[in-house]
Parts: C-alpha cells; sequence; structure tokens
C-alpha cells in the first residue's frame, strides 16, 4: 500500500495495491501490521459501520470528543464521495483546515482521520455505500459537530448541481467559533 501524508500531516491517504485481470481484481483493504507501521504506533479498531445514501446526501462534520475520542479508516465501495477531515485541536497550528479527497469504488483510496479530527462526506455519484473502521465505540455523550458550510473553514464541497441533504443534527451543528473541540 501506499501511505501519503496529507497538508494535515496527520491524515493519511492509504492507496492499497490493486491487482486487476479480466475477472475483475484483488486487493487487500485492511492489515493491521501494515497499517500500524505505516502510522508509526498501533490502532486497533473496535467497530466497522457502512452507509448507503443516494446523491446530495451530506454527512458531516463529525467527531468525539475525549474521554471517548475515535480514528476514522474510511473508503467508498460503490459510487463516489467527496471526503473531507478538518483539524479540531485547537492547540495545532491547522487549527480549523481541511483536506478532502474523492473516494471511489474505482480509485480505492482510504483515508485515516485520526482522533482530534472531524469528518464529513457528500455523495457525488448516485449511490454511494460507505465504510467506517473505527478505533473507539460511539459515545452519544462525547458527540461533537460543527456546521458543514462554515465560512471560517472554507470547505469547497463539488455542489455545483446538487442540493445538500442533511441531517436535523447537521443543520443545527455550530459553527467552528462555538463547537466543542480538543484542546
Amino acid at each position: 500500500m501506499q501511505v501519503t501524508a496529507t497538508a494535515l500531516p496527520e491524515v493519511l491517504l492509504i492507496e492499497p495495491k490493486v491487482f486487476g485481470d479480466a475477472r475483475g481484481f484483488f486487493m487487500e483493504s485492511w492489515n493491521e501490521a501494515r497499517f500500524n507501521a505505516a502510522l508509526g504506533r498501533e490502532v486497533h479498531f473496535v467497530q466497522d459501520n457502512h452507509s448507503r445514501s443516494s446523491r446530495g446526501v451530506l454527512r458531516g462534520l463529525h467527531y468525539q470528543l475525549d474521554p471517548h475520542p475515535q480514528g476514522k479508516l474510511v473508503r467508498c465501495v460503490s459510487g463516489a464521495v467527496f471526503d473531507v477531515a478538518v483539524d479540531m485541536r485547537r492547540s495545532s497550528p491547522n487549527f480549523g483546515r481541511w483536506v478532502g479527497f474523492e473516494l471511489t469504488a474505482d480509485n480505492q483510496r482510504q483515508l485515516w482521520i485520526p482522533p482530534g479530527f472531524a469528518h464529513g462526506f457528500v455523495v457525488v455519484s448516485e449511490t454511494a455505500d460507505f465504510l467506517y473502521k473505527t478505533s473507539g465505540r460511539y459515545a452519544p455523550e462525547c458527540e461533537g459537530a460543527v456546521r458543514w458550510d462554515d465560512a471560517s473553514i472554507g470547505i469547497e464541497w463539488p455542489l455545483e448541481g446538487i442540493t445538500p441533504q442533511l441531517s436535523a443534527k447537521d443543520l443545527t451543528a455550530p459553527p467552528l467559533a462555538d463547537a466543542r473541540t480538543f484542546d
């Protein structure tokens, strides 16, 4: 697998080796030893999540605060999404900055979003199936959210011809200035 640091160095773009021929393809989508070697530390995943969404569904920006933070390894297994991570650590020189990548069933890319970062995505295909491996269990008392369209973050969502469909939680998420954050 090829691992590339992004403009937010803790957020990693992972491109697995894909072996294809006339029959289709084979790839190793997860290998704990290789993943931990790439990170330079051990991460244990405790939960897998799967979402299916239609074009224009925008999920996020979500995170979990201490004492139950979550890291996420995400990938799109059908369709296409634009996936985003935002640094939510006030002490970071990158606080409030974002990175975004297209993750598709065709490009097989994965994104590692460590604890301390918010995560969200918008579906840019007709439908998309999205998988998450999380390093912590869901803890509603630690849940955090920040507004997806906060001008102070300035995410450049690819929304041409798309009207975002949001959950009630995401419609009422606070701006970064008012959001609960990491120290």
